[in-house]
């Protein structure tokens, strides 16, 4: 089976998706989907703090699902970094 690989929206590099931390988007609503099981449309970022920090200050999810994120993801990512 081919690796799977995605690009981050923050840095555009190309990773396995098992690396890169991945936000769903399921019936409107956005999820951190920590186990990439979840359907949906999803963006995926890299599992740094350089591309989380900039996806948190740019809102690039607001780019990447061409809509508005509500700001509860991104408080969830900075969460996620700072218990990582």
């Amino acid at each position: 089976m081919p690796k799977q690989e995605r690009r981050c929206v923050a840095c555009r590099q190309v990773g396995n998706q098992n690396d890169l931390i991945r936000i769903a988007k399921i019936d409107g609503e956005f999820v951190l989907d920590k186990l990439h099981k979840l359907g949906g449309r999803g963006a995926y970022i890299c599992n740094n703090s350089n591309c989380l920090n900039l996806v948190i200050k740019k809102h690039l999810l607001n780019k990447a699902f061409k809509t508005n994120v509500n700001s509860s993801i991104y408080e969830e990512l900075i969460s996620y970094e700072q218990n990582n």
